[in-house]
């Protein structure tokens, strides 16, 4: 094969090392609540909703909120977005990491909120933006060799919480995506609108599924990035699921991992019909992915290469958040397109 680009391995290892982040949490008492000067007299005098205190267990971090954060930085795309589809925007005070072109509706007040950084930001210019609660979508927001441990975090009087997808569980589930929406909501005073919009989800994934239920499953090739390897979905990945949701199968299901390199004579032998493209900075465009793929004379005969089936994917939805509802409808589309005509 020839070397067209640099595969991203920095997911992959992330990905690896998140039940190290998660196991290196485990001994941390979170604060219970940030410090009132972070939030003001604002804060401090706002009433406190029905429910308080809300106690949650996240990575091993067992943390007690005495009243909903007031000023929140994101780290990363994933969890900004499912801030703002709870309304929750006038919490928020900084960004950061943007991964793809934002969900649609949501672009104006994604724009509204400071960006930090391109990348994680560094550990003081979270603490410029003054924040009561951190939330990081991956392993990496809180990478202790950067000085953004958690503990840190809890040291200056800031609570943290880590997408559930790092908390070192095996197998990620479109139900983890549901019990991270509930579980914001929990820590913001909000559980009516993470109901709603968790039914929202379930609602948008069950009529893909619906409509493609009868149809035959269609074997499908996850392209993240390389060229000497292909970097793949594994069978632990939400992305297998929402493969099967949308009447697909992963033709790498039974690599055990959320990542991980198969060889392209792997691929050739199990012959996917689809390839469904990640879609994110630092790995080539979606068109170069494409342009590699059908110029390699090894994979020629691959149906999906033969026919040039391919669906793009945003890598922010095929994590936990609230994209990966829609990208059960667009993958679906792309493996049954007769059964949306």
């Amino acid at each position: 094969m020839s070397q067209l680009f640099t595969p991203a391995r920095t997911r992959g290892f992330l990905r690896a090392t998140a039940a190290a982040v998660a196991l290196s949490s485990v001994l941390l008492t979170a604060s219970c609540g940030a410090a009132d000067e972070s939030g003001g007299d604002a804060k401090a005098t706002a009433a406190v909703p029905a429910g308080f205190p809300v106690t949650v267990d996240n990575c091993g971090v067992r943390t007690t909120y005495e009243r909903p954060p007031s000023r929140v930085v994101t780290i990363h795309q994933h969890p900004a977005e499912l801030m703002l589809a709870l309304g929750l925007k006038d919490r928020m005070v900084g960004t950061a990491f943007p991964d793809s072109a934002v969900l649609p509706g949501l672009e104006a007040d994604y724009e509204a909120v400071p960006e930090l950084a391109r990348k994680e930001p560094s550990f003081e210019k979270i603490l410029d933006a003054e924040p009561d609660f951190v939330y990081g979508g991956y392993g990496s927001a809180f990478a202790e060799k950067e000085g953004r441990a958690r503990t840190a975090f809890a040291d200056a009087g800031i609570d943290t919480y880590l997408n559930r997808e790092y908390c070192g569980k095996k197998k990620v589930t479109m139900e983890d995506t549901y019990d991270e929406v509930r579980t914001i909501g929990k820590i913001f005073g909000v559980p009516d609108r993470a109901d709603e919009l968790v039914t929202d989800l379930k609602s948008r994934v069950g009529e893909a599924a619906d409509k493609v239920e009868s149809r035959p499953e269609v074997p499908v090739f996850v392209y993240d990035s390389g060229d000497k390897a292909a970097f793949t979905a594994g069978g632990k990945s939400l992305g297998t699921e929402l493969i099967r949701l949308a009447g697909g199968t992963n033709v790498f299901a039974d690599l055990d991992d959320v990542f991980g390199d198969v060889s392209w004579e792997q691929v050739i032998e199990r012959r996917p019909e689809v390839i469904a493209v990640y879609d994110y900075a630092g790995a080539g465009s979606v068109e170069q992915k494409k342009r590699f793929l059908l110029s390699q004379p090894a994979l020629a005969d691959v149906p999906a290469v033969r026919n040039k089936r391919f669906v793009v994917l945003p890598l922010t939805a095929t994590l936990v958040g609230i994209r990966s509802a829609y990208a059960v409808g667009d993958l679906a589309r792309g493996l049954h397109p007769e059964s949306f005509r």
